[in-house]
Order: C-alpha cells, then sequence, then structure tokens
C-alpha cells in the first residue's frame, strides 16, 4: 500500500493531537511531523518533501497564506487549508486556493475546534483526494484576464455584435449550467472571468462548499468579472449576462414560470454527499422547455453531474463541455461525465469560456 506522508501544521498543540488522531486511523495516511507556525511549516516542508500538509490559516509569525505561497513557490505539494466560517476566513480561504491550495476545511467551531470531529470523515476524504491533486496548474493569480468577444453577426465584431444578437434574441432561450467541485474556485476564475457582459444566456453554478463561502467566491468573481456574479437566492428570476452560484448548504433547482425560469432553493437531504449537488440542479433544468443548454463539468472529487448529464441529453437540446484531465486538479467529475460518453468538447480550462460563448451564440 501506497502511504501518504502528512505535515500537520497548527499553532494548537489540541488541534495537531486531534487532527493528527484521526488522518492516523486510515491505514493510507501518515502523519510524519508537526509544524507550530508558517515559518515552522515551510522549513519543515523544505527538509521532509511531504505528499500532503494541512496548514491551518491564523497563526503567529508567519500566517498561512505566507506559508503557502513559500510553499508553492520553493516546494510545491498538495496543501488542504483549515479555515473559519468568518467572512474574513471565507476570503482568505479563496485567496489560498488561488494561490494554489489543492482544497480546504472549514472548522465547524472557530480556531480552535472542540468538536472537529464533526468533520472527520470530511477531512480525511480531503486529505486523500489532495494527495492525488495535479499541483502543475498555474494559479489564478486574481487578474482580469482578457474578457471574449462574441462572434461576428450581421457584418459587426465585438460589442456590436452582442448588441445586434442580443435584439434579436431578446427572449430568453439558452442556459449553461456549471458543475465543479474541488479545485473548482480557481477553474472559475479561469472561466467566468472572460464571459462577456452581453452573454445572451443566464449562467448557474453549483461549486461544493459550505454556506458562506459561496457568498464570498461571487463577490470575488464579481469584482473580476464583466459578468454580474452573484449568490442565487430563492424566487429570483435568471437575467441573461448573470452568473448565479448556488448557495452553500441549500440544492438550487430551476423551474418554468411563464416565459421566465425561476430558481428555488431548499435544504433537502444531500444527494452524494453535497448540498448543492449539480445532479439536483442540472435534473431540474432537463424539464425547462424549449430552452436550449450547454453543461459544463469540470474539476472536482466525485461523480456528481454524470447522472444529471444523462437526464439532461434525454429531455432537450443538450451540448456538453468537460474539463480535460491535464487542467483538472481532481479528474473525477470530468471523468465520471465522459464515461457516459455524452460529452461534446473535452477542452482545458483556459478554452472553457470559448467553448460556451461558442455554443450560446451558435444559432441553432
Amino acid at each position: 500500500m501506497n502511504t501518504k506522508r502528512v505535515l500537520v501544521v497548527d499553532d494548537s498543540a489540541f488541534m495537531r493531537k486531534l487532527i493528527s488522531e484521526f488522518l492516523s486511523e486510515h491505514p493510507q495516511l501518515e502523519v510524519i511531523a508537526f509544524g507550530r507556525n508558517g515559518r515552522d511549516a515551510v522549513n519543515k516542508v523544505l527538509e521532509l518533501k511531504p505528499d500532503i500538509v494541512t496548514l491551518d490559516i491564523e497563526m503567529p509569525e508567519m500566517d498561512g497564506l505566507t506559508a503557502l505561497k513559500t510553499i508553492m513557490e520553493k516546494q510545491p505539494c498538495p496543501v488542504v487549508m483549515l479555515s473559519s466560517l468568518t467572512k474574513e476566513g471565507t476570503e482568505t480561504t479563496l485567496r489560498a486556493i488561488e494561490l494554489g491550495a489543492v482544497d480546504f476545511i472549514a472548522k465547524p467551531s472557530g480556531t480552535i475546534s472542540l468538536d472537529l470531529h464533526k468533520i472527520k470523515d470530511l477531512l480525511i476524504e480531503k486529505v486523500l483526494a489532495a494527495s492525488k491533486a495535479n499541483i502543475s496548474m498555474k494559479p489564478a493569480m486574481g487578474k482580469k484576464p482578457a474578457v471574449i468577444s462574441p462572434p461576428t453577426e450581421s457584418g459587426y465584431t465585438g460589442v456590436h455584435a452582442a448588441r445586434s444578437y442580443i435584439r434579436s434574441n431578446n427572449k430568453m432561450n439558452k442556459l449553461v449550467l456549471i458543475a465543479t467541485s474541488t479545485g473548482g474556485p480557481r477553474a472559475l476564475q479561469h472561466v467566468v472571468t472572460k464571459l462577456p457582459a452581453s452573454l445572451p444566456a443566464p449562467v448557474v453554478i453549483v461549486q461544493h462548499m459550505p454556506p458562506g463561502f459561496t457568498k464570498s467566491l461571487s463577490e470575488r468573481l464579481d469584482s473580476l468579472s464583466d459578468v454580474r456574479v452573484k449568490e442565487g437566492e430563492d424566487g429570483e428570476i435568471l437575467q441573461n449576462g448573470t452568473v448565479y452560484i448556488a448557495p452553500g448548504g441549500k440544492h438550487l433547482r430551476l423551474q418554468n414560470s411563464g416565459s421566465s425560469i425561476v430558481i428555488t432553493l431548499d435544504e433537502t437531504p444531500p444527494e452524494g454527499g453535497h448540498r448543492p449537488a449539480a445532479n439536483t440542479t442540472f435534473r431540474s433544468a432537463a424539464a425547462l422547455n424549449n430552452i436550449e443548454k450547454t453543461a459544463v463539468i469540470m474539476t472536482g472529487m466525485g461523480s456528481d453531474g454524470a447522472e444529471g448529464l444523462i437526464t439532461l441529453k434525454e429531455n432537450g437540446t443538450v451540448t456538453a463541455i468537460a474539463e480535460a484531465k491535464e487542467t483538472c486538479i481532481v479528474y473525477g467529475m470530468p471523468k465520471a461525465a465522459i464515461a457516459t460518453r455524452l460529452v461534446d468538447d473535452i477542452v482545458p480550462v483556459d478554452e472553457i469560456a470559448s467553448a460556451i460563448v461558442k455554443h450560446v451564440y451558435n444559432k441553432r
């Protein structure tokens, strides 16, 4: 058995002990050392070259973000962040993912969580997944990339093309659905920030995240994008050129309301361990009449989205796009989608926005 060597970094001796005990229960994980702060973490990574690091964000001497940046520059390895559920904590966690962290886990009750056992299984699952992660994918450094110009319409290009297109297509007849999990926040930054504000379709994203984190993610993407990005709200009518992220802890479903599409949110049990779940959203979208859908499945652990894709394809006009293996942080969800043999395009993350624009502007 190939045992993975883990470095546990936290300024609390209690948390180090607890995390270590949890991880050591799994036969494939071996905790080889501890770090008390960021500086200690960097030194231990350079010396011991662990397979995975669990890294607390709030620490003395050198915080987790600074340590992460140094680790990714000097001795890159998969890192799982441990963060608090405060607004500041969620924003810092997203910054850590931008800097190269594979994943994160939210402590249930603050910096020293006496109830850490509640997330024991999730912690083990995320550390194991991180050990298989592709860390060669370059971080999205928080800079706004060039937005993709819509295709030529009526002899015009760029914004004129988009306006011409929207004038002749002012009713909503297109919908983009995106599913992603581990590595998703960074991948989404490569995609959403390139979409034109004039996109003649709404975009609905299911990203596996706890409550609070999806709000910070939507605010972060909104600040970097031409399209509007927000958390979806119960009863909200979808608008073209707007990106809606399913709130953490709630399933997002879509339903017809006259000529509009409306979001409904609920807290029915998780599906496949996820709430929100892409399968739930995809199945609801399959029931929308006279809407052409583009379904995109990106980096993530597990197979969420594949079953929903089958339902979508059975019930209307659907183009399916999967992220190529070489750019996935974790090649689980796209692999499962491709295995259905229903995927039309397999493209690296930097080309997904172009593929979306191509399909949305394509007159059928």
